[in-house]
């Protein structure tokens, strides 16, 4: 109980400091000055300052810390927990850490002029200026890593004229069910769920159709497909700047476009125009990620840069954004995505398998700064997380 004195007729409450409450600020002071120590890689702060500190408490010798990000990253918990928990146990009055890892993903509303999409989080664009740079390949991976990394991801293929992703992720035939005569169940392949023209239209059936009629079946798959509980939605544009991306800016809520180039000079004249239509619409451009950036000799393992060389990096610092990655001209990718087995599902220890993780983790990080900047974000609690 409080006690409680009287003074002149006003009621006092003396709050008493007792040795539990010093002990637990102490604590919470030497967690938050381990924490500094280490910095967050895709957040360009310290641990002890970006607040991920969400739990700190000790209770007979048993200290009990939970770090949130908001971003997913399965992929380095283990590795963060590995340098973290020494440096707790050996904490005075601690006989043993546990640590526990997890994220929650943030919740941005509609931006003024679109409708929020139901059960959806987070809506991302990969987008490229030209054909031809592996923007569909990269759209897939990228969903299958953001996955692999804990977070609950889907893909829309918005290239009408030339869906492709049926095909990459090996359902082409499948087609979605309509459980009410006027929305769609989407395919679900390796776990993600996913919508395309390629499962409404045989393999042959062209699109010939008239810009109107292909935004409409963009906003028809986008709106009437039951997406369920998702924090990332993935939109694989079809190149340029046209019909679609005219429509998506005007009634989809994206939050952030990713841009795909190779590093010579033609593709990034396209990525430009990519990047300034995001900018001219207001969404904010992630980052843009270098494909085919070089070339390794399957026979001899010579490496060379057969489009140029630091493409990626020199208009990302033009737009003053991020090179969230740098991916290899690999035989192994094509092969795996005509066989319906990306990469990040087909190799998953591979090295690039690993370099899609690293850029879902950035993508994911560099989106909640937005989110924070936003400065309306909710965040939601996503439970994939890792105790030690």
């Amino acid at each position: 109980m409080i006690p409680k004195y009287t003074a002149k007729g006003r009621v006092f409450a003396r709050l008493l400091t007792t040795p539990e409450m010093i002990l637990s600020t102490s604590i919470h002071d030497r967690v938050i000055t381990i924490l500094s120590e280490h910095d967050d890689p895709y957040r360009e702060a310290n641990l002890g300052r970006s607040g991920v500190l969400t739990r700190c408490e000790l209770k007979d010798g048993e200290l009990d810390i939970e770090l949130t990000f908001t971003y997913p990253l399965a992929g380095m918990t283990r590795s963060l927990v590995k340098q973290l928990k020494p440096k707790l146990d050996a904490i005075k009055d601690v006989n043993e850490a546990f640590l526990r890892v997890r994220h929650e993903i943030p919740l941005s509303p509609a931006r003024e002029g679109t409708e929020s999409i139901p059960g959806v989080r987070q809506v991302i664009c990969v987008a490229s200026g030209k054909g031809g740079v592996g923007k569909s390949t990269t759209a897939v991976n990228l969903a299958l890593a953001l996955q692999t990394e804990g977070a609950r991801a889907g893909l829309l293929d918005a290239d009408i004229y030339g869906p492709s992703q049926a095909l990459m992720l090996g359902v082409q035939g499948q087609r979605p069910e309509t459980p009410d005569g006027k929305s769609f169940n989407p395919v679900i392949a390796h776990g993600i769920p996913v919508m395309s023209m390629a499962f409404l239209l045989t393999e042959r059936s062209p699109t010939i159709w008239r810009g109107p009629m292909v935004s409409g079946a963009f906003t028809q798959m986008l709106r009437q497909t039951n997406w369920g509980d998702l924090d990332y939605l993935l939109i694989d544009l079809p190149p340029g700047t046209g019909d679609i991306q005219l429509t998506l800016s005007q009634q989809v809520p994206v939050n952030g476009a990713v841009v795909v180039t190779t590093p010579q000079d033609i593709a990034l004249l396209d990525a430009r125009r990519g990047i300034e239509m995001f900018r001219r619409v207001e969404v904010p451009v992630l980052g843009v990620i270098e494909n085919m950036s070089l070339h390794r000799c399957s026979k001899c393992g010579h490496t060379e840069h057969l489009f140029g060389e630091g493409g990626g990096d020199r208009i990302a610092a033009e737009y003053e954004t991020e090179l969230l990655g740098a991916l290899p001209l690999d035989m192994s990718i094509r092969h795996q995505t005509d066989i319906g087995k990306p990469t990040v599902i087909n190799d998953p220890d591979g090295s690039i398998a690993q370099s899609y993780r690293d850029i879902a983790r950035r993508t994911g990080a560099r989106l909640s700064l937005f989110a924070e900047c936003d400065g309306s974000s909710n965040l939601i609690t996503k439970t994939q997380g890792i105790d030690e």
